[in-house]
Order: structure tokens, then sequence, then C-alpha cells
């Protein structure tokens, strides 16, 4: 079939860089089988779910990113408005996941990237056996309600607080039409799924982490006295991009002196001083998945008495984490390993946020409600934060939890004191 002008022109759908085709159409199947089981086992609990890409403003003020679920089930970065209806009830077994995209709009498409039409191309370029139009989306989730009387949120559950999820908004007003139909909670299944990584995930976020080392060391090369946050990151980011990463997984901190003790600085454009640390929190993403690394430099090269020791003590703490995120255990143990060495130094207060998170897809990735399990990747970054003495040290690393012993992904980039001053020493040396 000779493709249409929108086929011809349209982006690719799937990107080249990322996981392959295969493993998003096995992610898909992993969903489908365990909604076709059900919550209680046994075939009468099947339930219907649903899953949103989001919507979007056309606006200038940057990429449009889907919602992160989405993404992982389809790999698709362009198709706002679309969904993933998981049937597993439909008579038709090439229905049973079905796709759909919103009508296309020739005057739009100019505006925001051509699309294809719906061919036997694009179900080949997605993965999916059937891809229709989210007109028709109505119909199909009515037809599933009737046969199955059970519907699955799968999005994340929002706090009272919030708005309901999307799949939660749209059971509500099914359930009002089609009498009998009840909705579950399904909300963990995707959590769980995408803490594990795949060996395709990991390559990703080993790339990552390599284009976050190169980062770190055109860092150390611009740190020293007179120069100002700003050209640190920089440096920094620059070096991201010719590492191989299409960019930063997200804002880089970059915070000198008192800024240092600012959890979430932002402005990185004060001059830095003799004689204070510079905390840099940032990381490289490749293939849309996240590295995540701090480290705390001396801004003259060296570590004064009071701030190695300080550095020395977090250090140990971020050490004795490491080695209890093994399977089985919990992030609030691993949290404990740390906290127990800050307390005892006496520094507990100043250690006001968690030791870790999962990594992944986000740099506050999806949280199963579950232990460490082999597969999983997690930051461990603890750290104390004393205003008064215009100091902030925070230590982070990215964690592969083995079977046994967990893995650094990002041991390239020096971490101890003796190896940061000699890293410094030889940058600030070429850099003069």
């Amino acid at each position: 079939m000779t493709p249409s002008p929108a086929q011809s022109n349209a982006v690719p759908l799937i990107r080249a860089d990322g996981p392959p085709l295969r493993e998003f159409v096995h992610r898909r199947e992993a969903v489908l089988k365990q909604l076709k089981s059900g919550a209680g086992g046994g075939s009468s609990s099947a339930a219907a779910g649903l899953i949103f890409a989001g919507d979007h403003t056309p606006n200038l003020a940057g990429k449009w990113r889907p919602e992160l679920d989405f993404l992982y089930l389809t790999g698709l970065e362009t198709e706002p408005g679309a969904a993933v209806l998981f049937d597993p009830s439909h008579p038709d077994p090439k229905r049973r996941i079905g796709l759909f995209l919103r009508p296309l709009n020739p005057e739009l498409d100019r505006w925001d990237g051509y699309r294809d039409e719906i061919s036997s191309h694009l179900r080949a370029a997605t993965g999916f056996d059937y891809v229709g139009r989210t007109t028709h989306l109505p119909m199909f989730l009515r037809s599933a309600a009737r046969r199955l009387k059970r519907l699955a949120c799968l999005h994340t559950l929002a706090t009272h607080t919030g708005e309901l999820t999307p799949d939660l908004s749209v059971f509500r007003k099914v359930s009002e039409r089609v009498p009998g139909t009840t909705i579950e909670d399904r909300s963990m299944l995707l959590a769980a799924m995408r803490a594990i990584k795949s060996p395709a995930e990991l390559n990703l976020m080993r790339r990552a982490a390599e284009a976050t080392a190169a980062g770190y060391k055109a860092a150390m090369g611009a740190i020293r006295p007179g120069a100002t946050e700003t050209t640190v990151q920089r440096a920094m980011e620059l070096a991201f991009i010719e590492g191989g990463a299409e960019g930063t997984a997200y804002g880089s901190i970059v915070g000198g002196g008192i800024n240092a003790t600012v959890l979430h600085y932002e402005r990185n454009s004060q001059v830095l001083n003799e004689g204070e640390l510079l905390l840099i929190d940032a990381g490289a993403q490749v293939g849309g998945y996240a590295c995540d690394v701090t480290r705390t430099y001396p801004v003259g090269g060296k570590f004064t008495p009071e701030q190695r020791a300080l550095y020395d003590m977090v250090l140990k703490a971020q050490l004795a984490a490491i080695r209890a995120a093994r399977p089985g255990k919990r992030m609030h143990e691993v949290d404990e390993a740390a906290r127990t060495i800050i307390d005892a130094a006496g520094y507990g207060d100043y250690f006001g946020h968690g030791t870790g998170h999962q990594l992944g897809l986000h740099v506050h990735d999806a949280e199963p409600d579950a232990p460490l399990a082999a597969g999983m990747v997690i930051t461990i970054e603890p750290g104390v934060y004393i205003p008064e003495l215009k100091i902030g040290i925070r230590i982070e690393d990215d964690i592969l939890i083995g079977r046994d012993t967990p893995k650094v992904l990002t041991a390239e980039i020096p971490k101890t004191a003796d190896d940061i001053e000699r890293a410094m020493s030889g940058s600030t040396k070429r850099g003069r």
C-alpha cells in the first residue's frame, strides 16, 4: 500500500534509542494477563483497565511528555489525548488490547506534527493489533463494562485533595450508566512492573550514568573561586549532551555556600567563594531514563578539617545504607542504616529528608508497595544541612539491587574526600 502524505511525513512513533518495540508489547500482555486473572484470582474476577496519555494545550513552554504509565506501555511520546484499553473478555483476541488515538486534524498537525492514518503501517509501528480513534473509545468501554461488570483503576490514585485520576473519573460515569458495574484498585500493578528494570532499561540507565559522569568531570574543571554556579551548570550540562544524553533528567541544583543548604535550590546564579562547599545534584537522561547523582565539592579544591569531618560522616552513612539495600529490605530499613550514623554523630536534626527513592522513567519513579527486589534501581542520598555554618553536604548514587550485593551504577564519579581533591587538582591545572 502506498503511504499517505501524512504517513510519509510523520515522525517515528517509537524512539530508536529506547527499549525495543517487542518489550512494550510484552509489558501490555503482562498487564492483560493480570487483569484477566483479577485481584482475587479466577476468570470471574477479570476487569477492564484504561490508561490515558494525558492532554496538553499548545504552548511553547517545553516538550510535552505523556503520563509515564502510558509511556511505559506504549513508547509513544507524541500522542496527547491517546488511551489504551485492556478488555480481557473481548471475543476477538486482537481487540483485547486497543490503542485509541485522537482523530486526525490536518490544520492542527501543521502546528504540532504530522500524524499517521490508521493502517497496517500504524499497527506495525505501534505493536497494537487494534488501533482506533478516541471517538470510538466510549462504545468499546461500555461494551467491556457490560460483559465484565468490573473496572480496574491502573493510574496511581490521587489524594483526597487532588483531582480524580482520569480512569477513575471515566469509570464513575460508566458505572452510572451500566448497572452493577464495580470499580476496584489495581494501581500498584504498573508501579510493581516499572520498578523491576529489564536489560534494555538497565542499559539505558548505565548510559545515562556514563553521560552524568562526563558532566561531573566537566563541572569539577569549572569550579574555582570567583566562578558562578551558572558557569559550573553550563559546563556540566553541555558535557551531558556531548556524552550521549538527550538532556537533563530534572532541573539541576548547583548551590554554593548557604545555597547548598536549600534542598531544592534552583537559582544557580551566585558567585562561588574560597573556603565554601558547592553541592551539585544533577543527572543526565538517556532514552527517557534518568540518572540522579549528588556530589559536594570544596570550591578551593581542598576541604577544611571541619568540612572533611562532616563529609566523611555523611559518606559513612551513605555506604552503610548501600550495604543495607538488599532484596527483602524495605526503604525505611535502608534509611535507618544511614540515619543511625548521622544521629549518633549529633546531626540528626540536620538531616530532614528520606535517604532514597525509586529511579527510572522519572527521577522520583513509581514506588511499589513492596520490599526491595533484584532489578530495582534506587537512589541513596543522605545529607546534612547546617545553615548557621553555610554548609550543605549530600552524597547520592544510583544503586541496582542485585540478587545478593547491590551495584553502584554511578561509581565512576569520584566521591571520597581524597579522590575528589585529587580529581579537582587535576581539573584545576588543566582549566588554568
